[in-house]
């Protein structure tokens, strides 16, 4: 990658630093090739530009969605200043900087997906309040920031005008450069979404306490419990393309052989690029007894014929929502005995999560249908000794099955993980709230305490269940789970290769 030759300003504290810092030069890159700039060259980059304002904006897809989401939260905090920033970048090394992705609390809110964000809502009196989103405004051309600094839009694109982001997200846009002194002298009750952005929280450091920002947070964590209908299609878009990129892994399982794991995990990020905005997460392509191992996220061992590849991985849209999907399929396109042995207990303990995710359950039914079979195999197989019962009160099960049987899932693959337990674990489903159902059972390969022929398999199954009016849709039924289903599914991929 090119290098620039000069560093980004830093971010001015005031506004009169703000107005001064227009008038500074940019500073050099410590080993710049450039001594320099001269004042001919710096007036020449002041001129010479068309006008690239866009007109005829029209708001983003959920602008509805967001404004009613910014109701409710107005409506829970009367009278109190709401201040929820998107974060800033991180550095990776040096001077290259990891992908941003802002803040869920505040991508939900506005829909904007820039660093640097911060949304206000200012109380109107005892009840409403006026959004405000305060924004980086284009580069400046006048003091060269546009191309001399690391983060000018010569170098990292163009950033949309804050008139174009008012018409886009529906709310009044200011510069977030003037944010920091206006929170210093803000009077009243003021919360905070704390660990996105250290100056945002320093300025506000003698008006915030933990016990009300930890307020805030739970209720944007518990609001998103239940989905909205944009919600529910962008999960239902997001798995459509994860069904097709395990399609893609199918079909090259052959070149995986060849090499490794790190195949398998490229040919799903592919498609997640081409069709969404990332990975919603570290994609787990463990093969063989790494695929007892729950985030096997290194990706780099061998992909043999006659093992199995445990894929959990998801596609994220374009606004962040990600789906989370596993299947456990035979490298080779077949179950040995054995396999299909442990494979159908994890299939049957899934069946029956499944079916216990309705409208006024609770939520930790899933969970209990789902380890109830499987506690029943492994009586049956006389790996633990029964009843059923006296292994699920001691937890006997959970040394091959290991974690729960599902979580909450949206914009953060383990979404609402700052709700109260009483509104999740403990709580009751509702139509709208999207969850995973994915039991396992993990067979370690060095477990004395099983016969050998069960030693270093690893089988999960995991779909994305929406809670319906009448029962349960499962979104991420394209994609086969029953086991003769799972190979007719890969020998007919396969065979459709060429």
């Amino acid at each position: 990658m090119t290098v620039a030759d000069e560093l980004e300003p830093a971010t001015p504290e005031t506004e009169a630093e703000a107005e001064a810092e227009a008038e500074e030069p940019i500073k050099q890159r410590k080993n710049g090739l450039y001594p320099g700039v001269s004042d001919e060259l710096a007036e020449n980059m002041k001129s010479g530009w068309a006008d690239t304002e866009l007109h005829g904006l029209e708001p983003i897809a959920q602008a509805a969605e967001t404004a009613a989401r910014r109701a409710a939260l107005s409506a829970r905090f009367p009278g109190d200043r709401l201040v929820i920033p998107s974060g800033n970048l991180k550095t990776r090394s040096n001077d290259t900087e990891y992908p941003f992705r802002a803040s869920v609390e505040y991508a939900y809110l506005t829909g904007n997906q820039t660093e640097d964000g911060v949304l206000v809502l200012e109380p109107t009196g005892a009840e409403g309040h006026e959004a405000t989103i305060y924004l980086l405004p284009r580069s400046d051309r006048e003091n060269g920031e546009f191309w001399l600094s690391g983060q000018g839009e010569l170098w990292v694109g163009r950033r949309h005008s804050l008139t174009e982001s008012a018409k886009l997200y529906g709310i009044p846009a200011a510069d977030v450069r003037e944010l920091a002194d206006k929170l210093r002298e803000a009077t009243g009750p003021v919360r905070v979404v704390r660990g996105y952005d250290a100056g945002i929280e320093a300025a506000l450091n003698d008006k915030v306490t933990a016990e009300r920002d930890d307020e805030l947070r739970v209720f944007l964590s518990e609001a998103r419990l239940v989905k909205d209908e944009f919600e529910i299609g962008e999960l239902q878009k997001a798995v459509d393309s994860t069904v097709r990129g395990f399609e893609d892994v199918v079909r090259v399982l052959d070149k995986a052989e060849a090499t490794s794991e790190r195949y398998i995990e490229g040919t799903f990020f592919l498609r997640a690029r081409v069709e969404g905005n990332d990975v919603g997460y570290g994609s787990i392509c463990a093969a063989g007894p790494h695929a007892t191992t729950l985030h096997w996220v290194r990706n780099d061992g061998p992909v043999r014929s006659g093992d199995l590849l445990l894929l959990d991985a998801g596609v994220e849209t374009h606004t962040y929502y990600t789906a989370d999907v596993t299947r456990t399929l035979p490298i080779d396109g077949t179950f040995s005995e054995i396999q299909k042995k442990i494979y159908d207990a994890v299939y049957d303990a899934q069946e029956a999560g499944i079916a216990a995710v309705r409208p006024g359950g609770k939520y930790r039914d899933f969970h209990d249908a789902a380890q109830h079979v499987l506690a029943e195999r492994l009586v049956e197989w006389g790996l633990v000794e029964g009843p059923v019962e006296r292994v699920l009160e001691l937890g006997l099960q959970r040394r091959w099955t290991l974690h729960g049987t599902g979580h909450m899932l949206g914009m953060d693959v383990h979404d609402c993980a700052a709700a109260r337990v009483e509104s999740y674990v403990d709580g009751t489903l509702e139509p709208g709230m999207v969850l995973t159902v994915e039991p396992g059972l993990y067979f370690q390969a060095d477990d004395l305490t099983v016969p050998e022929e069960y030693r270093g398999i690893g089988v999960r199954i995991e779909d994305d269940i929406l809670v319906t009016d009448d029962g349960n849709r499962n979104l991420s039924a394209g994609l086969p789970r029953r086991a003769d289903e799972v190979e007719a599914w890969m020998a007919a991929v396969k065979g459709a290769r060429g």
